[in-house]
């Protein structure tokens, strides 16, 4: 089985000359091979070993499954499509006063891969200016990255930082003929210490274009401020760090600032010293995966392709952690969810609703507050990430949240409790030949108290997360089919206290995933490939403390189903459809949707943000997958 992408970051050298010779003279211009997509190549390699005879080895294949162009379908007279992901609308503040928008940027992403990111300069809005001068400040500020393209184009993926901090981390959506449309809206309320300095913009997204790939992506960056009129209260005051530092790679760079982790033994790091009155740290990860691990909740073990003489597979199992340590200490770490880019599985699927996550990735936080005593020296920190079981590449950056103390120049603090056991891992298989099934088990326990003592008082501070993880693969007909369930229970906490609760927020998340992969009607060098794949996020947040109490659920839950006919490698048919259902309920306000699509067509969509009881919003979730 092969959970194939229609578009992939090409990235290992390797990979990249056995698919896409043609490209390494003509347009690359940078010491790493041109990109082809930013998901895997050597996942067809996979399927051509899992259809070959019992025993055979794989011959490495010359050419990779292009973006979906269904020329017999193309009607010139169709509008553009719009595409989107599905998510709660972001609302500003009652009493706010807005918006006011700035452009930030604007540029056209053709011949872009291995050049310097595309940057302007970042002032402050006059609106800004003026709300700060008046003595108001931020209530909302949102990031709009709207864009569009025509033709044939992979899904490419792309970074926004301003003075080294990232802002957003997005894939393109595959174009069609007719041409597409899309945006992404991110609340960026926490950066406005960053966004309240001047800097410099920087957008990369490595694009390639030649006489077959044929998509420019011309997009446009916005700024969208909300003010307070008055000055905040103390609790707002408290939310948003006063300071924010990037840990990333700096320019000038051919490259997103983004670090590129290239295997189990690669480990990133960067420098830091931290303000001698900082009494809180926040540190929030962005992660993606391309390449050889796009799709590693389906990599096999090492052991499965020595015993079936298959070498040009991804392997090294199905479990990825991404560690984050400061200096030598284990501070927290990652299992990420498992995004599916817009060429993923079957390109049809996501068309025009994307996958979850696919526009807007996660990012992650990990409070570093229990370890600030080790880190109030004035001396240079290294903050480090690295990947359990990664093949090549993961990109990975962080943005460090500081708060300040305003009436101190010194505070001090101590690591008084420190605990993670190793991480616990199993992995049980059975196999005859290209047949079998492995399960892969997991669970990491991390938690740390330290004290801080600064004008606030002296606030102990425990961090905690704990995880479990299962993950099922199954072959069967000679290989021909693979199903995966996988499972990523993640618990997390922080809590504040001097005598009193400031502080006590808990989340706890759950990310089901289900991908069926089969190939039939195998003809020489013609067969059918049917896909099916269940995914989605189970969130509980409950927060509370002497400001008050809030808590919310989220129920995101996304089926589809399709399938294509490929000939010679290359898709000559196809279809899909999408189903998504996504309920948010919070002290906040409500939000609920539920849409399907097929075929690049919306066939129902319909949403509410009312808080109704015993609606049909109840039965909805993730029973409906």
């Amino acid at each position: 089985m092969c959970v194939m992408s229609a578009a992939s970051h090409c990235l290992n050298p390797r990979c990249f000359q056995q698919l896409h010779p043609p490209l390494l003279s003509q347009q690359s211009s940078s010491s790493r091979p041109a990109m082809a997509s930013p998901t895997t190549c050597s996942c067809l390699l996979f399927l051509l070993a899992l259809l070959l005879p019992l025993g055979a080895v794989p011959v490495p294949l010359k050419h990779r499954f292009p973006p979906l162009d269904l020329a017999s379908s193309f009607n010139a007279s169709e509008p553009p499509t719009t595409f989107f992901e599905v998510d709660r609308p972001i609302r500003p503040p009652r009493g706010s006063a807005g918006p006011c928008s700035a452009l930030l940027l604007s540029g056209s992403f053709g011949y872009t891969y291995g050049q310097p990111p595309s940057t302007a300069a970042y002032a402050l809005p006059e609106c800004l200016a003026a709300a700060r001068a008046g003595g108001g400040s931020i209530a909302l500020a949102v990031l709009e990255w709207s864009a569009e393209c025509r033709g044939r184009q992979f899904d490419r993926i792309f970074g926004v930082w301003l003075s080294g901090a990232e802002l957003l981390r997005s894939c393109t959506a595959e174009p069609r003929p007719n041409g597409i449309l899309w945006s992404v809206s991110r609340d960026v309320t926490r950066y406005a210490a960053l966004l309240s300095e001047p800097g410099e913009i920087a957008v990369y997204l490595g694009n390639i274009v030649d006489g077959t790939y044929t998509g420019v992506y011309h997009a446009n960056l916005t700024l969208h401020l909300y003010f307070h009129s008055a000055p905040p209260r103390p609790q707002q005051q408290q939310q948003h760090a006063d300071l924010i530092l990037p840990i990333s790679r700096s320019l000038p760079l051919n490259d997103g600032q983004w670090f590129a982790i290239q295997d189990s033994t690669d480990v990133q790091s960067k420098k830091l010293a931290i303000p001698s009155n900082t009494y809180k740290a926040v540190l929030e990860v962005f992660i993606s995966f391309h390449s050889n691990d796009e799709f590693w909740y389906t990599n096999p073990p090492n052991e499965y392709i020595e015993a079936n003489n298959i070498y040009s597979v991804p392997g090294n199992g199905a479990f990825r952690e991404v560690v984050v340590k400061v200096d030598q200490d284990v501070v927290g770490a990652i299992w990420p969810f498992t995004v599916i880019y817009t060429g993923g599985v079957n390109p049809l699927l996501w068309r025009p609703i994307t996958g979850v996550g696919s526009f807007d990735l996660p990012t992650y936080d990990i409070d570093i507050t229990p370890f600030l005593g080790k880190l109030l020296d004035g001396k240079e920190h290294d903050f480090w990430f690295g990947v359990t079981n990664a093949l090549d590449v993961w990109y990975i950056d962080a943005n460090l949240h500081l708060w300040l103390d305003q009436n101190s120049s010194k505070t001090s603090g101590s690591l008084v409790s420190y605990d993670v056991p190793a991480l616990a891992l199993n992995v049980d298989s059975v196999f005859r030949g290209l047949d079998g099934r492995f399960v892969t088990s997991a669970s990491r326990n991390v938690s740390a108290t330290g004290w801080v003592e600064s004008s606030h008082g002296k606030i102990m501070t425990t961090f905690y997360q704990r995880f479990s993880y299962r993950n099922s693969n199954v072959y069967s007909k000679n290989g021909r089919v693979q199903v995966v369930n996988q499972n990523i229970d993640a618990n997390s906490g922080v809590f504040a206290t001097n005598g009193t609760v400031l502080l006590s927020e808990e989340v706890h998340q759950v990310f089901p995933l289900y991908v069926f992969s089969g190939t039939s009607d195998e003809v020489d060098d013609e067969y059918s490939q049917i896909s099916v794949v269940k995914l989605g996020i189970n969130e509980q947040r409950i927060s509370g403390g002497i400001h008050g109490f809030s808590n919310s659920s989220l129920q995101d839950a996304q089926s589809g189903r399709g399938s294509m006919r490929v000939k010679k490698n290359l898709v000559i048919a196809g279809l899909g459809e999408t189903h998504q259902v996504y309920k948010y309920i919070g002290t906040d306000g409500c939000y609920f949707r539920d849409v399907s699509s097929k075929n690049c067509s919306v066939i129902f969509d319909h949403s509410d943000d009312s808080c109704l009881k015993g609606s049909r919003h109840d039965w909805l979730g993730f029973s409906s997958m």
